[in-house]
């Protein structure tokens, strides 16, 4: 992987903060972020972070941000799309933050090979709950901004992610949320040049469509701080 330039399929969460953290620290030269927002472009599709924060966070990590908007059924082809547009600005490799789902990975690799780059999951196999204990003790800070009300209750959303929420999971409930129980917004730790401002605004109800899976969630709508309404001195 040394001195390979990639792009990251990014997320804002956890998972793909580490695995950022990871391929730079192996070497690799990491310019490019992209994330795949809603239909209407205000929310980040998985996550529901709005496009500020994120381009902050991009910022902090000395990254340039790409947002697309995709449906759920337009997905794939608008990613590969956005692979295929890295790969002519010269970019190799993808990185992605996935774990140990063979699903997964076989969608990742499938994507790329239809783009010409080859996928990096520098966290691949490695034992989630050691990946969770890595993530905090390097010092990286995240919100709880999405749980399934399946698995977690509200009052799980808005969280800050670390020891004593994962003390609290109720038993079965994956330490890294790998089964799609709750998702995160890192806003500060190792490579972030300043924290991102964020406030924490209200908890939202979202019920998914049948053919969605029927699902409840529970979002933690975030927003950058509110701009002052005088000026210092004034």
């Amino acid at each position: 992987m040394t001195q390979a330039t990639a792009l990251m399929s990014w997320s804002g969460g956890k998972d793909s903060c580490l695995a950022l953290w990871r391929a730079r620290r192996a070497g690799m030269t990491v310019p490019l972020l992209i994330t795949a927002m809603d239909e209407s472009g205000a929310r980040a599709r998985s996550h529901g972070v709005p496009p500020a924060l994120l381009q902050a966070q991009a910022d902090s990590l000395g990254a340039r941000l790409q947002l697309y908007r995709a449906s759920w059924a337009s997905y794939e082809e608008n990613f590969i799309a956005m692979l295929r547009a890295a790969a002519a600005e010269g970019i190799g490799h993808a990185i992605f933050g996935d774990i140990d789902l063979a699903p997964h990975r076989a969608w990742e690799e499938k994507v790329c090979a239809a783009a010409g780059l080859t996928a990096h999951l520098p966290l691949w196999g490695a034992p989630r709950r050691q990946l969770v204990d890595e993530f905090i003790a390097a010092g990286f800070k995240a919100v709880v901004v999405c749980v399934n009300g399946g698995h977690l209750s509200a009052d799980f959303c808005g969280r800050e992610f670390d020891a004593a929420f994962l003390a609290n999971l109720p038993p079965g409930v994956d330490a890294c949320g790998e089964n799609g129980e709750f998702h995160t917004f890192v806003y500060d730790g190792p490579g972030f040049s300043a924290p991102v401002a964020l406030r924490r605004v209200q908890v939202l109800r979202y019920d998914a469509p049948a053919d969605l899976g029927g699902a409840t969630y529970y979002f933690q709508e975030l927003a950058p701080p509110p701009e002052r309404e005088h000026r210092p001195g004034r």
